[in-house]
This record gives C-alpha cells, structure tokens and sequence, in this order.
C-alpha cells in the first residue's frame, strides 16, 4: 500500500474543505435560477448532479492515489495522457474557477447589500476586498487558514439548518407548491436543462484529491472525506431548495426574473416576512458560504497553474511559492483575473453559463485520464480504486454530455462560442510553451 502518510490534512479539516468549498454562491444564487427551470422537479435536479459529481468524485480519487502530486487538474491527464491534454484540462479549469471566484465576489457584495442595505451601493469594493481577504488566507497557506475555515463551515452548517427548520414548520409553508411536479419556467424537460447549473454547486468535492500532497494518508482520507461532504452538503441543499420551494411558486420567479438570483431574500420578503431577522440570517450564512468558496477554490487554481509552470507550459515564475509553501505568484494573478471580472457584476448570468461548460469539458477530460491512467500503471493492492470499471467512467462522460444537450438547442450556443475562443487562446498559449520546450 501507497502513501499511508503523506501531508498534515486529516480527515476533519478535510471534510470541512470540501464543504465550504461546494457550499457557496450556487445554493445562495443558482439555486433560485433551477427552480425557475425546473419548477418543483429542482429536488431531482439536484439530485441528479450530485450523483454525476459523486461519480466523478470517485474517478479523481483514484487519480490521486496514483499520482499524489498536489494540482491534479493539470498533474492527472498529463501524467495518464500527455502534458498537452493536461493543459487543455487545466485550461479549462482556470477560467472556471476564475469565474466562480468572481461570481462568488459578486455575490458576498450583493448579499450583504441586501441584507444590510448601507452596504448597498459598495457592490464592486466589497467584491474586491473579499477577494484580497481570501487571497491573504491562502498565501499563509491552506493548513493555517484551515482553523478558520473549519470555524466559518461550523458557522455556515448553524445557519442554514436554522434556515431549514424555520421555512418548514412557518404557518405559510404551503406543500401544493409541489404539485405540477414537473412545470417549471423551461417546460416539462426544464428539470435536465437545470442540471449543468447545479453541477457547479458540487464541484468542489473533489478539491482534497487536487491538495493529494497536503493530505495525511490519502489513500483513505481523499476518497471517505468526498462521501462525508457530499452526504452532508446534499441534505443542506435539499433541506433548503425544498424549503424555499415550500414558499416560493415558479409562477412567482417567472413574474419577478430579478428574483431568480436570491430566491432566500424573495421568501423572506413574501412568506415569511413576519421575520424580520431571517434576511439578516440569509445575508451571513450566504456571506459565509461565498468566503469559504473562494478560499477553497482559489487555493486548488493557484495549485493547477503551479503545476502547469513547473512542466514548462506557463512562465516559470508562476511556480514560485513563498516562506509558506504557498504557490504565492499564480495566487495573486490568478485574484487579479478574478478582480478584474468581479468589476462588471452585469455580467453575472453570462459568467455562470460559461464556467459551467468549461467545468464539464474538463471533468470529461479526467475521466479520460483514468481510463488511460489504468492502461499504463497497474494496480497496487490495497490502493484506492474507483469500483464499476471503464464502464462506469465512459457512462459518467455520456451523461454529461446529455446533460448539456438542451443547453445547445435553447439559447447555449452562445455559450458555446465564448468557450471556444477562450480555448483557442489556451491552444495558442500550449503551442508557444510546447515550441520553447522542443527548442
């Protein structure tokens, strides 16, 4: 058996990663735009992407105990495949996550704006003072900032179960919003189209497996820490999204599209304005929600893009780390990217759209590194291995990509453009660091 001890990261400090990780922006914001979509049928949407991102969850496990080398989204296609298709992979990866830093930047701005109108007009330097926060979090690295987060996921955990209990035991909750069970705001299919979007709010589950070599025997704790945080963040989803539906019609969001991005702050209007302190509530634990987010993913993007320096297929000064062990260079240009975009909140909807495609493009780019991956390398005994074989990987890159087939024919083709000029770019980028390299 490999690598029975590896980095400090034990199993509770990475359970509470991988959930302050998934728990942000998308059940705060996201969650509003699937229900308009799918109208009571959002608990099987986002059902479905957990299973599709517990699938995948299990693959990247297996990748990292093969290769437990810490920037996996680049490390595993490059290591299984070649460094080419561990670009194109990280590539992705780094837009998606540049753009869930900035979308979650967005949102602790909007949030706090609504829950504590002073703070309203302060949209942009509030999005950018969070930014900096997180970004000075991880350059004293992950295990420092580790504490805090374990405290803000304690926090976040408190405030959404309060959330929960009073949406369903409040006098207005009303269970015939669930009839019609399959009307949403897109049709009857409304609930698949959904899907992609709340995939997102799922991604980060498999953050641990890309932080393989800060984490002590991973063999065990990178695939046990993804089921405890995925089991845990899908009763909070659904506690909240059934009861925010309970209150909340799609004939509502469909009347009030500004509503869509904070459905939480909608029924604590309407319903259960009789509260007055659950919009205060709403803005903190979604505050919280989004920090905890962009800590963990900023930390997992600056990892990626060291990695990809260190191979050669970026500029080298990327991969410097400072005093802490902290990829300290691509940390900073990576919250510099995230700034810059966080400055133009009117672009929120286009941002979601494009993140939650290069996400998908990249996990069918894992999935593929381990089919290869068990190719190449044998099976050591006692190691993690993903169950169900090739099979199961080739039927989580089928359903994918279905997932995403209404996104093509109802208004994603735009989406679709913006995708391939962005990986046209990062095709030019690989070709120039490729031709250094072979000179």
């Amino acid at each position: 058996m490999e690598n029975n001890e590896q980095g400090k990261l034990g199993l509770l400090p990475c359970v509470t990663i991988l959930t302050g990780g998934c728990i942000g922006s998308a059940i705060f914001s996201l969650s509003g735009m699937t229900m308009y979509y799918a109208g009571p049928a959002v608990i099987l949407t986002w059902i479905i992407a957990a299973v599709i991102l517990g699938l995948y969850g299990i693959m990247v496990a297996e990748l990292s105990i093969r290769y437990p080398k810490s920037g996996g989204m680049f490390v595993f296609p490059a290591k299984a495949m070649n460094k080419k298709w561990g670009f194109v992979s990280a590539w992705g990866y780094l837009i998606s996550n540049c753009i869930a830093v900035a979308f979650s930047a967005i949102y602790v701005a909007t949030y706090l704006g609504v829950g504590f109108p002073a703070l309203a007009p302060l949209q942009v330097p509030l999005a950018l003072i969070s930014i900096v926060f997180v970004t000075v979090l991880n350059l004293l690295q992950i295990t420092a900032a580790g504490k805090f987060n374990n405290l803000l996921v304690a926090l976040l955990v408190v405030t959404m179960v309060v959330y929960g209990v009073v949406a369903f035991t409040h006098s207005n909750f009303n269970w015939g919003n669930f009839s019609n069970f399959f009307e949403g705001g897109m049709g009857t299919f409304g609930w698949i189209q959904a899907v992609p979007n709340a995939m997102v709010a799922y991604g980060s589950v498999v953050s641990i497996a890309f932080m393989v070599s800060e984490v002590k025997n991973p063999n065990r704790t990178v695939p046990k820490s993804m089921a405890i945080s995925l089991i845990l963040v899908v009763f909070l989803y659904l506690m909240m999204i059934a009861g925010t539906v309970g209150h909340l019609t799609t004939q509502y969001l469909i009347d009030n599209p500004g509503m869509r991005f904070i459905p939480m702050f909608a029924v604590a209007w309407t319903s259960m304005s009789n509260i007055p302190w659950l919009s205060k509530l709403i803005s903190i634990s979604a505050f919280i929600a989004l920090i905890t987010t962009m800590l963990v993913v900023q930390a997992i993007n600056a990892r990626a893009m060291s990695s990809m320096a260190e191979e050669g297929m970026l500029p080298a000064v990327l991969a410097k780390s400072n005093k802490n062990n902290a990829p300290s260079v691509s940390t900073i240009v990576l919250a510099a990217a995230a700034a810059a975009l966080s400055c133009f909140p009117s672009i929120t909807e286009l941002l979601v759209n494009l993140g939650s495609i290069t996400a998908a493009l990249t996990i069918v780019i894992v999935c593929m590194a381990l089919i290869q991956s068990r190719k190449k390398l044998p099976y050591v005994e006692g190691n993690y291995r993903a169950p169900g074989g090739d099979g199961l990987v080739i039927f989580t890159i089928i359903v994918i990509v279905v997932t995403y087939i209404p996104a093509i024919f109802n208004g994603g083709a735009q989406m679709w453009i913006f995708t391939a000029i962005l990986y046209v770019v990062g095709l030019v980028v690989m070709a120039y660091y490729t031709g250094k390299e072979k000179k």
